[in-house]
Order: structure tokens, then sequence, then C-alpha cells
């Protein structure tokens, strides 16, 4: 990756034999945002909507590409433990208790 070489001056295709895995994680955690790879996590953290304005047409690709990936993995059961939350609490706050 561009954004080891760029940072760390390491190349992970030579390094990945004899890297530990939590080496590696350490890292990719201190990744700076002025990496290639940094300013991609950067677009897609994003939430302030102020930023979000200022994003170019790629930006916003890059975001709306990763938000759809990850609404993909919602598992059908996570959804409905969520929404079964959200309607406890809808019944909780019209005064109705817990639904059935």
């Amino acid at each position: 990756m561009a954004s080891f070489q760029d940072q760390y001056g390491i190349r992970l295709s030579r390094e990945a034999k004899t890297m530990r895995w939590g080496e590696f994680c350490d890292l990719l955690a201190g990744i700076s945002p002025d990496t290639p790879l940094g300013r991609i996590v950067a677009i897609r953290a994003e939430d302030d909507p102020e930023v979000l304005k200022q994003f170019t047409p790629e930006q916003r690709r890059i975001r709306n590409r990763w938000r759809t990936k990850q609404a993909e993995q919602v598992s059908e059961q996570d959804l409905n433990v969520f929404l079964k939350t959200m309607q406890d609490a809808f019944a909780h706050m019209a005064g109705g208790g817990e639904s059935g």
C-alpha cells in the first residue's frame, strides 16, 4: 500500500512475510490523514453536514459507495432487533409501555 510506503517507508509486499499482525494493526491505526489511505478513511467517516456540502463529486462517490456497502452488510436479524427497539421506544414515549 502506498500509504505505508509514504508514511513509514515500508513496502508491505516485502514486509508481509515477517510483520506480525499486531504490528500491522498498530501501523494502520496510526496512518496519517495526509496519506492516500488516510484521505479515503476520512472521506468515508465524515458526517459533518457543512464538510459534506464541500465534497467534490469524487469524494461523494467514495463516501456513498462505502455507506452502501456497509448498509448491505446489516443482517435481517440486526435490522429486526433495531426495529423492535425503536418500536418499544416509541411505545414508551407514547405512554403505552413495551410493545408485544
